[in-house]
């Protein structure tokens, strides 16, 4: 009797001490958040002010701004939204990471857009292609370290793994070089930040998500280490 009443106390305990920790976790979870949200809008608009080639997604939103007058922000947002649409028959499960993630980076990159002079000259487009780059691969590892929960984009490719039964590797091939091809013919930037940019993002954001991980509350590990959304990302 006594020894079940021990347990239970200690049960309590860590109960208590747990809630209590993840209550202190909350501010950092939430700025790194937003912060990883907004820099990943800001990055986004480097690449698109060097002109030497886009993330597989914002080819297709650069082709449909050329192609329907909008910002490519504002078609960003849109078609976020539109795919966590598509959510409903993966029966997957949006986070507050997800629905934030449609508005700020789209608003982060019109912002950011606005501000940023044009980009002449080699000297000048090359090293805001790196920057951005590189700053993707921070973004992304802060907002997916945050853990609350994946893109839309993410969101659609680990729930079609799960319906199929494909690998995500194979899932998130498939659905970039749709979204590339589309947007190309629309008019999207494709060039050698493209490739750069599918060839270092995964190791990148790997690097960048161990560096802003968050420690667990109980169990000594970290918040948001291997599961669906960070493979989506990172898996080359």
């Amino acid at each position: 009797m006594c020894q079940a009443t021990t347990t239970t106390s200690r049960g309590h305990l860590l109960s208590g001490t747990t809630h209590e920790a993840t209550k202190r976790q909350l501010p950092r979870r939430l700025t790194q958040l937003y912060v990883g949200l907004t820099l990943y809008g800001v990055s986004s608009a480097l690449l698109v002010v060097s002109g030497l080639g886009l993330e597989p997604w914002n080819v297709l939103h650069q082709g449909l701004a050329e192609l329907t007058g909008l910002s490519i922000g504002v078609v960003s947002i849109v078609v976020g939204a539109a795919v966590l649409l598509l959510w409903i028959p993966l029966r997957q499960r949006p986070g507050l990471g997800t629905v934030s993630n449609v508005f700020v980076v789209g608003l982060a990159m019109d912002a950011s857009l606005a501000l940023l002079p044009d980009a002449h000259g080699w000297a000048v487009r090359v090293p805001l292609m790196v920057s951005g780059i590189v700053l993707n691969g921070a973004a992304t590892g802060l907002y997916i370290a945050a853990a609350f929960g994946p893109g839309p984009r993410d969101g659609l490719m680990t729930g079609l793994h799960q319906r199929t039964g494909r690998s995500i590797r194979l899932m998130r091939t498939l659905i970039e070089v749709v979204v590339v091809a589309t947007g190309f013919a629309l008019g999207g930037t494709v060039g050698v930040g493209t490739v750069l940019y599918a060839l270092s993002i995964g190791p990148l954001a790997q690097f960048f998500l161990r560096r802003f991980a968050i420690p667990a509350t109980a169990t000594g590990g970290v918040v948001a280490s291997g599961g669906p959304s960070e493979q989506a990302i990172l898996q080359p």
